[in-house]
């Protein structure tokens, strides 16, 4: 039976006979020779279920940025966010100088030591069990016909051993990334063990079926964990149990959260339309059935368990890929959900959106978050992003040194602060940087009932990190700066995004089996695409935000990438009601360039010092003197020559005090213009207004 069961994997997965344990026949390889490969074959969400193409499985084409005109200067921080529904395995990038996936390395905090436990029932089996795409739902895919005795060895490999079918990545790779190496996963893993009661009587429970759907002479809402943990200790005994950490109970089958919606309102137009097929088997019940979020889904998506954690356990399904079992494994560790009802009524803004793993960040991953329910979980969710600042301070995965704490009545009397941060998939430099709102939030009282960009109130904190597109990160849809709300409390919403494009994203969700295109709701998560903060002017962000209650002004300055491709941003922050004890000054000096030909460009280099001195500061929770020795400048350009215009692809700088640093103006020659042209630049203190200079860049 194993030699069979080797053929039929290198069938259809052409592994190398180099990753194959020949007595198991099960998928395993060293962590060096787990490569990142192009998809062998075509997507395979892209199945029989819907009528017509649906939107995820089309390219959408990245926005380009540039100004009219001939050799015209770019943005120099375009933003060019991918909805996570376009996204392949080739938007993956792996972080520089880092093997988070090697098994061997261990958590130098801690290593936790998870049990794997799996379940089926008299009417579920394993769908990889099964003969491809044989089960109700198309599934599986890409493995099938694995024999039960060794679909707990397969799930245990699929999860946290580098190999092909999970492109090297593992539940104990994503925790050693996300916390810089602080906290490993290793599982052992148990079963399969056949639960007395079939899969419904489990998944049709209280709060999401509202106790509907249960076929006559049946008990459903039963617990799963008490049949499923009386099964593991029956085979193993209480002695070997308490040597794990905790508990994952992994279902045969799908999950609801991944096929609601799928195999709900996507696959018929109303309740009334479900088949049969997808129905109980008590014909006097419909074949439609409450779920958690809209009225109706199939009765046959809302029977399936919904994943979800307790103290020291937590339960998925074959459909539920890597990132929610780090998303149910951040409970365990004691911090609570963060998203939203994206279909409520009357609506409501999704929280931290894809960029946190208590929301939706958990859904990140090729294919986008419809395509969940494939079994293996290879497409949505098999990425998670990395947590937030907030929570990565909560559960204690980033240095304090990392991080720099200010305090907001204590901006006032320091000063603006300046800082480069580094993107968090780096864990390198400058994590993030903690504002606390002593007072707490003195925003006016907002009303979630009537607007769904509300936040609620009630926030301690403002946290200001970047995002770049690598590692786990590579799955969220932009690079930039990510500024939020927390509450020091997890009291939903506990993170607040702060969008730098809070307008309706206007794209299509999915089109209905009528050929009628959904839109996106504006509680979607993916609303938050483009949510993301960029330095400089037309990128199609902001590069700044402005709180007017709490007195706040960030601001994004500017970028680097070093040799290696390590993102950082240069990002200020300061309050409006005072600019510290320090002298502020500005000079500029003038240049000279040369007129470029009708239609073209030039650019002026125009220097710029701080003529200012900086004052000792305190009040703040740590030592700040290395980030006030600064100030912000807002950069103007304009000139009066006939057929001359100007633009400046920044309209802030930023120096030391006592440095000159370089502006640069580009100025356009239209047809019919006059010779030559002086182009002036004024630079002026946001910190004092009253401290501004203004040169000229003599165009000839």
């Amino acid at each position: 039976m194993a030699g069979m069961f080797t053929r039929r994997l290198r069938t259809k997965l052409a592994v190398p006979a180099a990753v194959l344990i020949a007595s198991t026949g099960l998928l395993f390889t060293d962590p060096a020779a787990a490569q990142p490969r192009p998809e062998p074959t075509p997507n395979p969400w892209q199945m029989r279920h819907w009528p017509q193409t649906q939107p995820w499985q089309e390219s959408e084409p990245l926005r380009t940025w540039s100004l009219p005109g001939t050799e015209a200067p770019a943005p120099i921080d375009p933003q060019n966010y991918e909805l996570p529904d376009h996204m392949t395995w080739d938007d993956y990038k792996r972080i520089p100088g880092t093997k988070w996936n090697n098994p061997n390395v261990k958590g130098s905090v801690r290593n936790f030591r998870g049990a794997l436990v799996l379940l089926d029932y008299p009417d579920q089996p394993f769908a990889i069990t099964q003969p491809k795409n044989s089960t109700l739902y198309g599934n599986p895919n890409l493995v099938s016909d694995v024999p039960r005795e060794q679909v707990a060895q397969f799930y245990k490999d699929f999860l946290n051993t580098p190999n092909e079918l999970n492109r090297g990545h593992t539940i104990h790779e994503y925790w050693m990334e996300d916390s810089a190496g602080r906290f490993g996963i290793e599982l052992g893993a148990f079963g399969a063990y056949r639960m007395p009661s079939k899969s419904y009587q489990y998944g049709i429970e209280a709060s999401m079926q509202r106790g509907a759907g249960c076929p006559a002479g049946e008990t459903c809402q039963l617990n799963i964990r008490t049949d499923a943990r009386a099964a593991w200790i029956a085979d193993v005994g209480e002695d070997v149990a308490a040597q794990y950490d905790f508990v994952f109970f992994l279902s045969a089958g799908q999950d609801e959260s991944s096929t609601w919606q799928e195999f709900g309102e996507m696959k018929f137009q109303n309740k009334e339309d479900v088949t049969d097929e997808f129905g109980p088997p008590d014909a006097a019940l419909p074949n439609w059935n409450n779920t958690r979020y809209v009225e109706w889904s199939s009765w046959a998506a809302s029977a399936n368990i919904w994943p979800n954690a307790t103290q020291g356990s937590s339960t998925q399904a074959e459909s539920s890929g890597m990132s929610t079992y780090a998303h149910e494994f951040s409970h365990i560790l004691g911090i609570g959900d963060n998203y939203n009802n994206p279909y409520s009524v009357p609506a409501r803004r999704a929280y931290s959106g894809p960029w946190e793993m208590l929301d939706r960040g958990t859904f990140n991953g090729p294919g986008g978050p419809h395509s969940r329910w494939l079994i293996p979980a290879v497409g949505g969710s098999s990425m998670g992003a990395q947590h937030m600042l907030r929570n990565k301070l909560k559960l204690g995965i980033v240095d304090e040194q990392n991080v720099l704490r200010l305090s907001r009545e204590a901006l006032g009397s320091s000063g603006v602060v300046v800082a480069k941060v580094t993107a968090r998939a780096a864990q390198q430099g400058l994590a993030g940087v903690n504002i606390a709102m002593g007072t707490g939030d003195l925003a006016a009282p907002c009303d979630v009932n009537t607007d769904p960009l509300c936040d609620g109130r009630g926030y301690q904190n403002y946290t200001v990190e970047v995002i770049d597109r690598m590692g786990f990160d590579s799955f969220t849809p932009d690079a930039g700066v990510l500024l939020a709300k927390t509450k020091n409390q997890d009291n939903a919403p506990f993170i607040w995004t702060v969008d730098a494009n809070p307008q309706d994203i206007d794209k299509v969700d999915f089109v209905k089996p009528d050929g009628t295109p959904q839109k996106m709701t504006i509680g979607d998560y993916r609303q938050l695409s483009d949510a993301l903060f960029h330095a400089g002017v037309d990128s199609g962000s902001g590069f700044e935000y402005v709180d007017q209650a709490n007195r706040l002004h960030f601001y994004v300055l500017d970028l680097q990438r070093d040799r290696r491709g390590i993102l950082s941003y240069t990002v200020a922050v300061r309050s409006l009601d005072g600019a510290g004890p320090h002298v502020r000054g500005v000079k500029a000096y003038p240049s000279v360039t040369k007129a470029p030909r009708t239609g073209g460009w030039a650019k002026c280099v125009l220097p710029v010092r701080n003529t200012g001195k900086a004052a000792p500061v305190s009040g703040h929770p740590e030592d700040v003197t290395a980030y006030v020795g600064s100030d912000v400048y807002r950069v103007k350009a304009a000139t009066s020559a006939r057929g001359w215009t100007t633009w400046v692809a920044n309209a802030v700088a930023t120096a030391k005090f006592g440095q000159t640093v370089p502006v640069t103006v580009y100025v356009k020659r239209d047809p019919g213009a006059q010779r030559s042209a002086a182009v002036q630049l004024t630079a002026t203190s946001e910190s004092d207004p009253t401290k501004s200079a203004t040169t000229s860049c003599i165009v000839v």
